[in-house]
């Protein structure tokens, strides 16, 4: 009985100091060597770099650079449609949402934003406390996130508009207030112009590429002209046409280098996302996801390609209006489109150019092909990862814009001049001389600015931002002729369909957000 008394007092003791060890706090702080919180990571400078960098990684994810934004901005602008087989995702480029929470075409953009913003408020909330010997570069890794949250922001405001501001981290179960439009771009503004007076003008080496000053005035001017703020888009264009940063910037002699993987990160790029055919892993995974994007093939032809997105053929026909100064047809048109008669209008078209095959009229037919981003050039093959980088702001447009900023503050006879620098690229007459009808009529002057931006920039996702600013579709006859382009536009409801409705999952699960109306 005294023995089993001892073996009982003697378990009781090792229950109890186990007991003892297993509520001793001090064990539950153990840090786990294979994750890193968020107490142990914002520590030093390396630490702050890969947060940045953590924010360029999300141009590689489906709901952005990787596809979507490709789809989103190009097909739903009269500029080009969907053969998707996927009918829900066909749909949204049509204006037809019978599926709010569609995954393709909306909620993975809108999750892809806000990871995006929520990687930048990361740095801009931890970074400033971290000792960095060199004050430059802390101000270079804040301004990189100034940048991101208002590029995202700047997408969340064309494609929603009234959605949550988020400006500092969250916590599970917060439920953030959803604000107007003015608001959303308030706070582009803010953070864009915090982005311009912390960044580089210029990287070099191995970090060239990365957003520069002259990029995040490039975006705050679009900003500015979404909302009809001329003098103050043309303030910021002004440092990068005419001013400081002039020097930085030019036209490359041929347009076709915009567009190839052996001219990238040229005088013309002021905003492009680095791509490489380094890796290609899974497709929204970060850790080991692909560094390529998928333009090439969801909108390369039957065959080569999924076929899921296509030009419209006016496109084609609008080029063909006008010759060159020697008499041939626009050299813009053979880069950014394929089509049934391009080795006719181009005799000196190679043979095989269309991916190691000529045109293939039982696949291909009448179809028009957006070329620009495609791999014909070099590749008999199409595959899932394109390591062609993509122009999100080239130079060309950055005149443009100045030159539509100019003739919307009554200076228009000066906005020729910009213009004429972009055609003369071209190969194409002054503006004057083609259309000395114009003179110094602003709207007649707007008018072929809207047609010198197709021919420009047709396939580079700048097309829907122009027909929200301009409001094509607010008039009778501005619609009509949108359906004329793209029948697609019979879908459009004016006063509802300039915006896309919000994922109703977001509307449901916070009571701080309402659908927008006409949803």
């Amino acid at each position: 009985m005294k023995k089993i008394y001892v073996i009982i007092c003697l378990l009781g003791l090792t229950l109890s100091a186990l007991l003892n060890q297993a509520c001793n706090s001090d064990l539950l702080d153990t840090v786990n060597p294979n994750k890193l919180t968020t107490k142990e990571f914002w520590r030093t400078e390396k630490d702050a770099q890969l947060g940045v960098n953590a924010c360029y990684a999300i141009f590689y994810r489906l709901g952005s650079w990787h596809r979507y934004l490709h789809w989103r901005f190009d097909l739903l602008s009269d500029e080009g449609y969907s053969m998707s087989p996927m009918v829900q995702t066909g749909e949204w480029t049509k204006f037809i949402y019978s599926d709010y929470n569609h995954d393709n075409n909306q909620t993975v953009i809108w999750r892809e934003a806000y990871r995006g913003i929520f990687r930048a408020n990361q740095v801009l909330t931890y970074v400033p406390g971290i000792e960095i010997a060199d004050a430059k570069k802390k101000d270079a890794y804040l301004g990189q996130a100034y940048f991101h949250r208002a590029y995202n922001y700047f997408h969340l405001a064309v494609l929603w508009e009234e959605v949550p501001l988020v400006t500092e981290l969250q916590n599970p179960g917060d439920q953030p207030q959803q604000v107007t439009l003015s608001e959303i771009w308030g706070q582009v503004e803010k953070d864009l112009l915090e982005a311009s007076n912390l960044l580089p003008k210029e990287w070099t080496g191995a970090e060239k590429g990365r957003i520069t000053k002259g990029a995040a005035k490039a975006l705050l001017a679009r900003a500015y002209m979404q909302q009809h703020l001329w003098e103050k888009a043309k303030e910021q264009l002004y440092w990068l046409v005419e001013g400081e940063g002039k020097k930085y910037y030019g036209l490359v002699d041929n347009y076709k280098h915009n567009f190839s993987h052996l001219t990238e990160n040229n005088i013309e790029s002021v905003f492009e996302i680095q791509f490489s055919d380094a890796l290609n892993g899974g497709e929204s995974d970060d850790k080991g996801a692909t560094n390529g994007h998928q333009r090439s093939i969801i909108f390369g032809l039957s065959g080569i390609g999924f076929r899921d997105g296509l030009a419209r053929p006016w496109l084609v026909d609008e080029y063909k209006k006008e010759r060159t100064i020697d008499g041939k047809l626009d050299p813009r048109l053979r880069v950014s489109l394929l089509y049934k008669g391009v080795a006719t209008d181009f005799p000196d078209e190679e043979t095989g150019k269309f991916y190691g095959k000529t045109w293939d009229e039982g696949k291909w037919g009448n179809d028009v092909y957006y070329r620009k981003y495609s791999r014909d050039d070099f590749r008999t093959t199409e595959d899932r990862h394109s390591q062609l980088n993509f122009r999100v702001i080239r130079y060309a447009d950055v005149l443009l814009m100045y030159a539509e900023c100019l003739n919307e503050l009554g200076n228009t006879e000066d906005a020729y001049t910009y213009v004429n620098m972009v055609r003369a690229r071209a190969q194409m007459r002054p503006l004057q001389e083609a259309y000395p009808e114009i003179g110094n009529d602003k709207q007649k002057f707007l008018s072929r600015l809207q047609t010198e931006r197709v021919l420009e920039l047709n396939g580079e996702c700048v097309r829907w931002f122009d027909i929200k600013r301009w409001e094509l579709y607010n008039t009778p006859e501005g619609l009509a002729a949108l359906i004329a382009r793209d029948p697609d536009y019979k879908n459009f409801v004016v006063g509802v369909s300039h915006r896309q409705p919000l994922p109703s999952n977001e509307v449901a699960n916070n009571p701080n957000m309402k659908q927008l109306d006409g949803y």
